[in-house]
C-alpha cells in the first residue's frame, strides 16, 4: 500500500471539501493517484445521491442577491433533508458560490445553471461532490432572475425564506427594503389587480358563489356577493392594494406614493420552505 502523506491528504480535502478520512481512504483505495482519488470521491457522491433519490429534501436554504449596481437580482434553492445540514456552513457556502454565478452568467433557466461552471466543474458536479461528503440528498430546487432599473432583494433571518422585487427606477433603500419586506410578509399573489392571471380570479368568483349559496343567499344576488368577495381579495392578496404592515392606515400603493408618485413596482418573486 502507498504511504500516504498528511499534505497528500490535506490537498485532496481543499480541493474537494470531503474530510480527512474520506479523503485518506480515496488516496489509499487510488493507490495515491490524486485525480483516481478525486474520481472515487464523486463516485461515492453519484452512489449516495442514488441511494437517497426517493428521500424528500424539503430542507434548506432560499437565497437572493443582487449585482452591485443594483439592476440584476437572481435568487436560488438549494434543498437538502434536513435542518441540520441546512445550517451547516459548507452547504450555505455552496449555496453563495451558486448565486454568484448565477448573478454572473444570467443563465435562462435552472437546467442553464447547473450546467455553469463553478470552481473547474459544473454546478451540478459541485452539488454531486457535496452529497457524497453530506451523506444526503441534495438538489438545486428553483432558480430566477429579475432585471430593471432597481431590484431589491431580502433574505429573512434563516434563510427559509427571500424575496425580490423589481422597481421602475432608482428609490430610496428603505422604501425598496419595506416592500421586499411586504411580500415575504403578506405573500400576495400579484402586484395589481389587473395582474392577476384569469383563472385565479374565476377560482375565487367561484369560491365567492359557493359561499353565498351555503349561506342561504338568493341565486338572483350570489353574483354580486361573489364580485364583493373578489374585491376583497384584491384587497388581501394584491401588492399594491394590501395594507401596509408598517402602518396599516395606508396601502402599499398609498405608501409608494407618498415616497416618489413616478415610482412603480414592475414584479417581485417570492420563495419559502415554510410549509
Amino acid at each position: 500500500m502507498a504511504q500516504i502523506s498528511v499534505k497528500e491528504i490535506t490537498r485532496l480535502r481543499k480541493t474537494t471539501g470531503a474530510g480527512m478520512m474520506d479523503c485518506k481512504n480515496a488516496l489509499e483505495e487510488s493507490g495515491g493517484d490524486f485525480n483516481k482519488a478525486i474520481e472515487i470521491i464523486r463516485k461515492k457522491g453519484q452512489a449516495v445521491a442514488n441511494k437517497r433519490a426517493d428521500r424528500e429534501a424539503s430542507q434548506g436554504v432560499v437565497l437572493a442577491k443582487v449585482t452591485d449596481n443594483g439592476t440584476l437580482g437572481v435568487m436560488i434553492v438549494l434543498n437538502c433533508e434536513t435542518d441540520f445540514v441546512a445550517k451547516n456552513q459548507n452547504f450555505i457556502g455552496l449555496a453563495e458560490k451558486i448565486v454568484d454565478v448565477a448573478l454572473k452568467e444570467k443563465p435562462t433557466d435552472l437546467d442553464a445553471l447547473t450546467e455553469l461552471s463553478l470552481e473547474g466543474k459544473t454546478v451540478s458536479e459541485k452539488i454531486l461532490e457535496q452529497v457524497g461528503i453530506i451523506g444526503e440528498k441534495i438538489e438545486l430546487a428553483y432558480y430566477d432572475k429579475l432585471e430593471a432599473e432597481m431590484v431589491i432583494p431580502y433574505i429573512h433571518p434563516g434563510n427559509m425564506l427571500a424575496t425580490l422585487v423589481a422597481m421602475n427606477k432608482k428609490c430610496d433603500p428603505r422604501v425598496g427594503k419595506d416592500i421586499a419586506m411586504q411580500v415575504a410578509a403578506m405573500n400576495p399573489v400579484a402586484v395589481d389587480k389587473d395582474d392577476v392571471p384569469a383563472e385565479v380570479l374565476e377560482k375565487e368568483r367561484e369560491i365567492g358563489r359557493e359561499q353565498a349559496l351555503r349561506e342561504g343567499k338568493p341565486e338572483n344576488i350570489v353574483d354580486r356577493i361573489a364580485e364583493g368577495k373578489l374585491q376583497k381579495f384584491f384587497k388581501e392578496s394584491t401588492l399594491l392594494n394590501q395594507d401596509f404592515t408598517r402602518d396599516n392606515k395606508k396601502t402599499i400603493r398609498q405608501y409608494i406614493q407618498e415616497s416618489d408618485k413616478s415610482l412603480e413596482v414592475k414584479a417581485f418573486r417570492r420563495y419559502s420552505l415554510n410549509l
